[in-house]
This record gives C-alpha cells, sequence and structure tokens, in this order.
C-alpha cells in the first residue's frame, strides 16, 4: 500500500477543536472564515467537520471537532474519519488532537477501502507526519492492519487453506523466512484433531508452519487460528450464523499481521507462526458429535460439538508450539459467541496465568488503542471438560463460561512454554467507526506488537 505520509510546505492545516475551545480557536480565526464557519453550523461536536475558504477560493484550513477532555469516553481513532471527508490533497496537523500518534495511525486506517471486487477508491489524501510521531512505525502497523483485513474481507471461495497457505508463503519470502505446509493425508498421524475438522472438505487441510530469526534469541510462537469458512460441520449453523463465517480464519489472519509487524520491525526474537488452515464441512465422512480422536499431544478428545471447531485445530498447533518450549506462545482465534455476548464485538477477552504478562498486556492495549479484557483461567471449571468416555469434551453441555471453558480446554495442550495468551477475538467491525470501516478488523495485533517491541527491540 502506498504511503500515506508525504512532506510539503504547502499542507493544509488541521485544527482540532472541541466544545469548549471552540469559542477560543473561533476568535483567532479571520473575520469572513469566522463568518463561513458559523453560516455553516459548525458547533465542534465529536466528528464535526468543516473546511473554511481561502480569499482565492482553496482551503484554507480545515476543522473538525473532538471529545472534551471530560467527555465520559473518547474516540482516540477519530481522527480516522477524516480521508473520507477531506477533499484531495496533503495535509498537516495545527494542533495536538488527543493522542498525536494514534491519530495519526488512525489517519492511516482511515484510508483503507477492500477493493479486490469492485472499484473503491482510496482516498487521495496524505498528511504530513508530525514531528512527534514516527512515520516508518506508523505506516509499519497500518500496513499490516491492512493485510489483515484484507484476508478476512475475502470471500472463502477465493481464500481457502490453498490460498492463506500463498499468502503465507509469501510473507514468508518477503522476510527471507523458512516456509513448510503439511497438506491433507499427511495430517492424519501427526495431527488428528487438524485432520478431522478438515477432511469434509475438498479443499484439503494444512497445517502452516513459518520460522523467522536468530535461533539464539528468545522464542516466540504465533499460532493462529484458521478455519478458513465454518458451517458448524454436522451441528449445522443457521444460515444466518454463517452469514459472516468467511471471518473464522481472523485469527491467523491477525497472527500474520503481527507476523509482518514482527519480522519488518526486526525484532530480537526467534519467531515461529502456526496456522492450521481448513475448512469445517459437511460430507459423509465428517467429523461427528461423540466421535473420539487422540490428539497429537496424546489427550483422547470426545466430540461434544462439531461447531466447536477451532479449539480443536488450535489444540494440535499448540502442542507442536509447546514441544518447543518457547518464552512466550500466543494464540489468537475467532473461537466463542460467548465472549460476544460477555464483551461485545470491540472487547476480545484474553486469558493468561502470568501476571506480569497480563499486566504488560493490559497496558499495551490501553496504550495502542486496541482493547482487550483479562478473563480468568478458572480452575474450578476445568472439570466441566471431563468426558465419560475420553480425557476431555471439546463442548461440554450447558451453556455457561463458553470462552473461559474453550481457554481452559486450550490450556491442557499447553505444559512447557515459559508464558501462554490466549485471546479469543471477533476479528469484524460490524458497523463502520472512525478509522475501524465495516467488515475484517486487525484485534489484538497491534497490543501484542508493542508489547513484543518493548521486550525484544
Amino acid at each position: 500500500m502506498p504511503s500515506v505520509f508525504e512532506t510539503s510546505p504547502n499542507a493544509i492545516p488541521i485544527t482540532f477543536v472541541t466544545k469548549s475551545s471552540w469559542d477560543q480557536v473561533a476568535e483567532t480565526l479571520p473575520p469572513a472564515q469566522r463568518q463561513f464557519a458559523t453560516a455553516s453550523g459548525f458547533t465542534a461536536k465529536p466528528g464535526g467537520y468543516q473546511a473554511l475558504p481561502a480569499p482565492d477560493g482553496a482551503i484554507a484550513q480545515v476543522l473538525f471537532g473532538l471529545e472534551d477532555e471530560s467527555a465520559r469516553s473518547r474516540d482516540l481513532f477519530r481522527p480516522g474519519a477524516l480521508p473520507g471527508l477531506l477533499p484531495s490533497g496533503i495535509y498537516r496537523f495545527a494542533n495536538a488532537p488527543h493522542d498525536t500518534r494514534l491519530a495519526a495511525l488512525a489517519f492511516a486506517l482511515g484510508c483503507y477501502r477492500f477493493a479486490r471486487y469492485r472499484k473503491a477508491d482510496r482516498p487521495n489524501v496524505r498528511l504530513v507526519p508530525p514531528d512527534s510521531v514516527d512515520a516508518a512505525e506508523i505506516s509499519r502497523i497500518a500496513d499490516a492492519a491492512m493485510l489483515a483485513r484484507d484476508l478476512i474481507n475475502t470471500p472463502s471461495n477465493d481464500m481457502g487453506p490453498e490460498e492463506l497457505a500463498a499468502v503465507a508463503q509469501e510473507l514468508a519470502s518477503e522476510f527471507g523466512a523458512s516456509f513448510a505446509c503439511t497438506i491433507g493425508e499427511d495430517l492424519e498421524t501427526n495431527f488428528p484433531l487438524i485432520h478431522a475438522v478438515g477432511m469434509a472438505s475438498d479443499r484439503a487441510p494444512r497445517l502452516i508452519d513459518i520460522g523467522w530469526g536468530d535461533p539464539t534469541h528468545p522464542k516466540v510462537t504465533l499460532v493462529g487460528k484458521g478455519v478458513c469458512f465454518d458451517t458448524g460441520g454436522l451441528d449445522l449453523k443457521p444460515s444466518s450464523g454463517m452469514l459472516i463465517m468467511k471471518k473464522d480464519m481472523g485469527g491467523a489472519a491477525n497472527v500474520l499481521a503481527l507476523a509482518r509487524m514482527v519480522m519488518d520491525a526486526e525484532l530480537k526474537v526467534r519467531l515461529r507462526v502456526l496456522i492450521p488452515a481448513v475448512e469445517n464441512a459437511v460430507a459423509g465422512n465428517a467429523f461427528r458429535p461423540l466421535d473420539v480422536f487422540t490428539s497429537r499431544k496424546g489427550i483422547t478428545v470426545e466430540i461434544g460439538n462439531t461447531d466447536a471447531e477451532g479449539r480443536l485445530v488450535l489444540a494440535d498447533a499448540l502442542a507442536l508450539a509447546d514441544e518447543e518450549k518457547p518464552d512466550l506462545l500466543i494464540d489468537l482465534g475467532t473461537l466463542t459467541g460467548a465472549a460476544r455476548v460477555a464483551l461485545g464485538p470491540d472487547l476480545p477477552p484474553f486469558y493468561t496465568n502470568d501476571e506480569t504478562l497480563a499486566a504488560d498486556v493490559a497496558r499495551c492495549a490501553a496504550k495502542e488503542n486496541d482493547p482487550l479484557w483479562r478473563m480468568p483461567l478458572w480452575p474450578p471449571y476445568d472439570a466441566w471438560l471431563d468426558s465419560k468416555t475420553a480425557t476431555i469434551t471439546n463442548a461440554p453441555s450447558g451453556g455457561f463460561a463458553g470462552s473461559i471453558i474453550c481457554a481452559l480446554f486450550l490450556q491442557r495442550f499447553v505444559e512447557h512454554a515459559n508464558s501462554w495468551l490466549h485471546v479469543d477475538i471477533y476479528g469484524w467491525t460490524p458497523s463502520a467507526k472512525p478509522a475501524r470501516p465495516e467488515g475484517g478488523e486487525c484485534q489484538a495485533a497491534r497490543a501484542i506488537y508493542t508489547l513484543l517491541s518493548e521486550r525484544y527491540a
């Protein structure tokens, strides 16, 4: 993607105002501009936009409304609405918004358009990077976020396991990383859960494996759920539940975005990326309720529900990752409706027993405006996974604590990693917000990248 940043001595200033500062700002305007703003009904409400004319008819400056400091909540990505409002041109911040770095990132993210299947011109606007902002770092993050959005937004007929693997291979090649892929029947012996979930589709399942970095550096392993479409299997979803299941590979998309940031920034880690890429389909050979499979780790798993497939494919991948005893093991997946019931689409829960890691994740999430909320790995609920037939079930009966139960299930497959972080993302913006168009979304990756940058820069 072309950079949103460009230098120019003639950049048009953007002045940020709030309702409480508007009167003071208005007094500094030339009388004609002040009168024009008043006649246009500009009130400095959050998201309010007004272009002010110069005597020659050009745009002299732009006014843009933000929340007052005393507002109950402030959208630090509010400036991300500007690319959709501004006429073509080069702009600069004339004064500081609430957070200049996040405003610049929001501006970049607000330029995103998904244009694979129809013409959707990207806004022809550029921003002079503020003096306090690392433009290269902002571009790195924005480019990776847009990769995640593109992958999630691409429908499943063009983004199956093979296509997802091709994107991962291209990313590995770009940064000189190793790439390997275990496909189809070759999964059955060593990755039986991944094979079971994907075997009903005529698009072969696969386990994508990327390696990058100096082997002497700390091992960081990322695991992303790559269910390229989820019918629910024999426990079939209703049509409304299937409607946006192209996004069920959102964990993989965000892991690839995170890996791109890490490799582009050349963080001092030994990075491994594992993505079980499957399609949960319906056919005569589909895995069934109450089937039992022996996982890679040796744990036998009874299938309580074929629509709880994400945790199954992650389990085998986590077991493989755990064998290397990584310093930090992170998995991301679009896993449970229970997480959305509890916290909604914008606030993914995360799980870890590492108190230092938990505090760092929460702090980085707030710093990056990439919200996450810690939920407990509640030990008394672990017994709910018990099965009368196998070691554990993937979906206990009853609807309580669904996201916690999923996390506890995955925890059974992590034994040797020094620290483990699990994030139950949604990967989708249901209705457009500044810098966040409706559709696929990059969640958790920016916060985790900041954490990794702090630890391994």
